[in-house]
This record gives C-alpha cells, structure tokens and sequence, in this order.
C-alpha cells in the first residue's frame, strides 16, 4: 500500500527536498503541496493524504491553526499531520501537538528518519517514543502552560486504565507499562488502545498531552510520584 503525502512549507526549496527525498521511496508518494494553511486545508480536503508534513510558520493562516482545523474535521480524521520545526526555538510545538498533531520532526531529519516517521504516523502510531514525547511534553508544558482541562473528563476510565495512562505519560512504554502492573504486554496495549477511545484523543501524543492537561500527571513528575 502506498502512503500519500502532502507537503505544506512557504518555502519552496524545502518543498523541493522533501519531494526529493521521497521520489525515492517505493511506498511513500507526494500528492500534493501547499505554500500555506488555506492551501493545505484545500488540498488536503481534495486530496485526502495519509499524512501531511505541515510547516509550523506559514504566511495567512500558519500551520497551528490549519492543524488544529484539519484534526478537528471528522472527514478529515483519516489524515495524520506531522509538524515540522526547529525543536530548540520553536515555542509551538507543545500547542500543535494540543491541535491534534501527531508529532513533529526537524528539518534537519535524516532522510530514513523521514521514511520511517511517515510510515509510523500512516500506521496510526504516535510518531515521538515513549520517552522522547515525555520530554518534549514536560519542555514545553513549562515554556507554555496549556489551559485547565477539567479533570473531571477522565471519570471515563476505570482505575486501571488511569493508572496506565499516567504510566505511559510518565514515559513508559507498553511492555514497561505490563512489566511495572504486572500484566502482559497485550493487555497493557488494550488499556492503552481503550483509553484512547474514551477518551476521544487521535493517539498515544494526544493521551500524554491530556493527562498533563487534567493534572494527571505533572511536569518533571514521574507516575510514582518521584
């Protein structure tokens, strides 16, 4: 199955090396680009890619605010949008992966990086690891505190399925989540896939950023408190 990509950045030379880039790759194809948000919600309405490449800084509407619309459009729910950024200066990061993104990438990214990130996010994953959404979360959350969200929202879950999430927010990985509660990796991704859904979040991002959102967990705060 070939994965299609639309590819949004104002510049046109970085549209070119992504192109580039994936030419090259048997199953990834670009269908489309867009030098702004208006464009890319236009083509990504027409052209219904996989995945969209969305640059943070665009002219007109940016690329938060065309995040944020295309992941909140339930026609659009079948694309995925990775933003792209510079991590050390780029304050946004934390507020677009709040819109919905799922995930961000430098531009710097090793072209196999590149291929393996789109094929991740295609397949419905969070594109950041475990621990690595941990840092970029708690980094950020600390540069621009996101607004309250009522903790309230999580009487959705049992006790288990809390208790899984604040583990996979504290950095933890399913088998790390089944080894620490005593269960099997299985049943440690089945909570995860549950609270996913009950929580109306898009994937494993989305469920770190909620649960630092309602205070589930906090800020340089492990789950166990330390």
């Amino acid at each position: 199955m070939t994965i299609s990509v639309l590819l949004a950045d104002d510049q046109a030379l970085v549209r070119a090396g992504f192109r580039s880039l994936l030419r090259r790759t048997r199953d990834i194809e670009v269908v489309g680009e867009a030098a702004t948000g208006d464009e890319a919600l236009r083509a990504v309405r027409k052209l219904r890619p996989d995945v969209v490449l969305m640059d943070i800084r665009m002219p007109g509407t940016d690329g938060l605010t065309a995040t944020e619309t295309l992941t909140r459009d339930p026609d659009l729910a079948g694309t995925r949008v990775i933003v792209l950024t510079t991590f050390e200066t780029d304050e946004y990061v934390f507020a677009a992966l709040r819109a919905g993104a799922a995930g961000f990438l430098t531009k710097e990214i090793e072209p196999d990086d590149l291929r393996q990130a789109i094929r991740a996010v295609a397949a419905g994953d969070a594109l950041l690891s475990p621990s690595a959404t941990r840092r970029v979360v708690q980094e950020f959350a600390h540069r621009a505190p996101a607004a309250t969200v009522a903790a309230d929202r999580l009487t959705a879950l049992t006790a288990r399925e809390r208790e899984v999430v604040a583990l996979v927010a504290a950095g933890l990985s399913n088998d790390q989540v089944a080894a620490r509660l005593v269960i099997s990796p299985l049943t440690a991704k089945t909570h995860v896939t549950r609270a996913i859904t009950k929580l109306g979040v898009r994937d494993r991002v989305q469920l770190v950023v909620l649960a630092y959102e309602t205070g589930l967990i906090r800020p340089g705060h492990t789950a166990d408190g330390r």
